[in-house]
């Protein structure tokens, strides 16, 4: 027996968490019942579970890397009719993003099909390392530096200690290339740290996350994971 909004992430339709806010929404049926409660179990190989009226049929799982070019959603569809993550790959596949790039970022994202190592990469106490490169206003003192790396106060919370590097920067335009790499994964966390130190991002790009890099790939481009890779993800996200 396995909790039923496992059952939903390992079918590939959404993460771990998205299906609870599904079961908490009344979208969810186990034997033509409508469930509920999150610690409600299934057999997922006697009981029928059912999203949004659709049978669940537990797909392969897949996992790729995604060079995301700028301007593009990071999601599965958009109202607004918006170029999203998935337009660049092509499978039969219900594949979604792993977390998020905000729309005007481009860089490293994970696709799957897979929710539960979604949830697993996903969750707070896995300090994967995502490493940016940010073109910004002005040039940072190294006041500003030493305040980034100790950690800036969003939302009443310090953000954990960050490596940060001025790369170069360009005292004719008031610009510079500055590298960071962080633990979290905040709400536009990067732009919102260069904000609070008077640097506002002009560029930004995510060139690694964790053990996975860009090399080889351009803009809007993408690969399958080796196995590997997707093996040392899932041990990173368990220590």
């Amino acid at each position: 027996m396995e909790r039923v909004q496992k059952l939903i992430a390992a079918a590939g339709v959404t993460s771990r968490r998205k299906a609870e806010e599904l079961m908490k929404a009344g979208r969810v049926k186990v034997n033509g019942t409508t469930v509920t409660e999150l610690g409600t179990k299934a057999d997922p190989q006697k009981d029928e579970v059912m999203v949004d009226g659709v049978l669940l049929q537990k797909e392969i799982p897949v996992y790729y890397l995604l060079y995301k070019p700028s301007g593009v959603i990071s999601s599965v569809k958009d109202e607004a009719g918006r170029r999203v993550v998935t337009d660049f790959i092509t499978t039969d596949k219900r594949i979604f993003p792993v977390g998020r790039l905000d729309f005007d970022t481009s860089g490293v994202l994970i696709m799957t099909n897979d929710g539960e190592f979604a949830n697993q990469l996903m969750h707070p106490s896995y300090e994967v390392d995502k490493k940016y490169i940010a073109k910004v206003e002005g040039i940072p003192s190294k006041d500003a530096v030493r305040q980034l790396q100790r950690g800036i106060e969003l939302d009443g919370t310090k953000t954990k200690p960050a490596f940060v590097k001025v790369r170069k920067s360009d005292p004719k335009k008031g610009t510079a290339v500055v590298e960071m790499v962080i633990h979290e994964g905040r709400n536009r966390q990067v732009r919102r740290m260069f904000e609070a130190v008077g640097h506002p991002v002009i560029k930004l790009k995510r060139e690694r996350y964790g053990i996975l890099d860009l090399h080889g790939l351009n803009a809007g481009e993408y690969r399958e994971l080796k196995p590997h890779e997707v093996k040392k993800l899932r041990e990173a996200a368990v220590t």
